[in-house]
């Protein structure tokens, strides 16, 4: 084999890290979607509830969570985020406002309703492991190793 045929090899396909993510990731969301569609959530919308769930209410954000805050923990920037958030508000599930501390910041909380599908939500990630080839083990020991490539 060249050392043409060898640098060529980085350029296949099948050899990209990146490639092996992304089909990833596509097929896992594709197993949430008709859990997801039970709520009336997509993905994206889930994900930004999932972390309303687990901060509100809560001591430190007793008017709500900023979309910064948000944006933060999904790493999302606020021209990706703001829709979603409009249409979680439009769903009424969630109310955002202005701070009243600091205009520039909205913050947002959850409606009763979102406080309700709470309760429904906690079947969808035991419904997926259920879904997926593998033990609960390995899949959280595959969840740890990504999570520290990501940091």
């Amino acid at each position: 084999m060249s050392d043409s045929d060898e640098l060529d090899d980085v350029l296949k396909l099948d050899n990209q890290f990146c490639f092996v993510l992304y089909a990833l990731s596509r097929k896992v969301i594709a197993q949430y979607r008709p859990l997801l569609d039970e709520l009336g959530l997509t993905y994206p919308q889930y994900l930004v509830m999932l972390v309303l769930w687990e901060s509100l209410p809560h001591p430190d954000h007793p008017e709500g969570v900023s979309v910064k805050f948000i944006g933060e923990r999904l790493m999302l920037d606020s021209g990706t985020l703001t829709p979603l958030l409009k249409r979680l508000e439009t769903n009424g599930l969630v109310h955002r406002e202005r701070s009243r501390r600091d205009e520039r910041e909205v913050l947002v909380r959850l409606s009763l309703d979102g406080i309700q599908l709470k309760d429904r939500a906690r079947v969808v990630p035991l419904q997926l492991l259920c879904s997926i080839n593998g033990t609960p083990n390995q899949l959280m020991a595959l969840r740890d190793d990504l999570r520290a490539l990501l940091d």
